[in-house]
């Protein structure tokens, strides 16, 4: 599936392990990058930045390049934003134009997303040794610390467990094409047992992120700017022409971004009620590369593996029941992310306004969304 940017063994992440830094041009970037939590934690980082030259992002040489670039500009102009009490309502042009820039090349919003802050943000310690817990950590962190790097690494290990289900979305499709049953039932089955792994590492989150650690130094660098009380209007990216002055509205960072789920929802059939929420799932989707958002439309044209077994479910009980396994697998995971969506946000303490309980970070009343698709998962049992 080389056309979508998958990989047979680590699913939506690089096929290669991202970059580790820039060439010598962009040093000022990766001095800010390296020095990012201490910045922060001294609330230095804007006065750094008002010395930060406008480097011309055309010098960036590859696809690595510009996605390590989008990582380094989002963490910094996330902490740029964030990283203070006084609201800022401008992200200035030695940032806002190179991140404009690359965003656009890489077919996303300048705006920190899923993509940069987990998929092209980690580092093996043993080369050799495998994408999961105990041999992951992160190359760009906010603050640090044991509680932001397992919140990522988790999600990077389910991406690289995704890999055989999202092999088998495609062929399970195939097998519905050729009248091929044994094979459907065989790849739906590789599909659950894909999301019982992953479900198993989603469990682990509470092992070192803490709910009240996540919250309260997490949490807060990860919101954007679009329906967001503490910026209502948005913000101006500075210099950048294209925006004319003009304010901008961009959504945070969330899971809602990964490509993982909305794949699974294409292949199995399921479907979500036409409302707000199906036009935010829509819309998540901009905040995907390219190639992995056309891979859920590629998915989403067809043949149906849910009308198939539909058709014989009375007939064929092995192939209801491996699909009912896979529904039922990812209800489990919508669940328990919906158990950590309350622990980790809505039960804190807020503060603040720039860290709402009842907002999420991409700008939604993320407890009813969550919700909502649970229940419409499970009502895609076949019975």
């Amino acid at each position: 599936m080389n056309e979508f940017q998958i990989d047979p063994k680590r699913g939506f992440l690089p096929d290669t392990d991202p970059l580790d830094h820039l060439p010598a041009y962009f040093a000022p970037w990766e001095e800010l990058g390296r020095n990012l939590p201490k910045l922060l934690t001294a609330s230095k980082l804007r006065a750094f930045i008002k010395n930060l030259p406008l480097l011309d992002a055309d010098n960036l040489n590859s696809d690595a390049e510009k996605r390590r670039a989008m990582v380094l500009l989002s963490f910094i102009s996330h902490g740029y934003v964030w990283g203070e009490a006084e609201m800022v309502r401008a992200i200035p042009a030695p940032l806002a134009v190179p991140w404009c820039k690359v965003a656009k090349e890489l077919g996303r919003p300048p705006v920190l997303s899923y993509a940069s802050y987990a998929l092209d943000n980690w580092r093996r310690m043993d080369s050799s040794g495998p994408i999961g817990p105990g041999n992951l950590v992160l190359r760009q962190n906010f603050l640090g610390g044991i509680d932001e790097e397992w919140f990522v690494i988790v999600h990077v290990a389910i991406e690289a467990n995704a890999a055989p289900a999202l092999a088998a979305l495609a062929a399970a499709q195939r097998a519905v094409s050729q009248d091929n049953l044994p094979e459907l039932t065989r790849q739906l089955e590789i599909i659950s047992s894909s999301l019982e792994t992953m479900h198993q590492i989603l469990l682990r989150m509470p092992e070192h992120c803490d709910p009240y650690i996540y919250y309260h130094r997490v949490r807060p660098y990860l919101h954007g700017w679009r329906n967001h009380p503490a910026l209502p209007d948005g913000l101006i990216y500075e210099g950048v022409e294209t925006y004319k002055g003009r304010p901008q509205q961009f959504r945070g960072e969330t899971g809602a971004q990964s490509s993982i789920v909305p794949s699974l929802d294409a292949a199995l059939g399921i479907k979500h009620q036409e409302d707000v929420l199906y036009t935010y799932l829509q819309e998540m989707r901009q905040y995907m590369p390219p190639a992995h958002r056309d891979f859920i439309a590629s998915l989403e044209q067809g043949p149906s593996v849910r009308r198939y077994a539909v058709q014989r479910r009375t007939k064929e009980s092995s192939l209801r029941d491996a699909y009912n396994s896979c529904i039922a697998g990812l209800d489990r995971f919508r669940a328990t992310h919906v158990g950590y969506a309350e622990n980790y946000i809505q039960k804190q303490n807020r503060r603040e306004n720039n860290n709402p309980t009842d907002v999420g970070t991409g700008g939604t009343p993320f407890m009813s969304y969550l919700r909502k698709h649970r229940n419409e998962t499970a009502r895609h049992l076949i019975r």
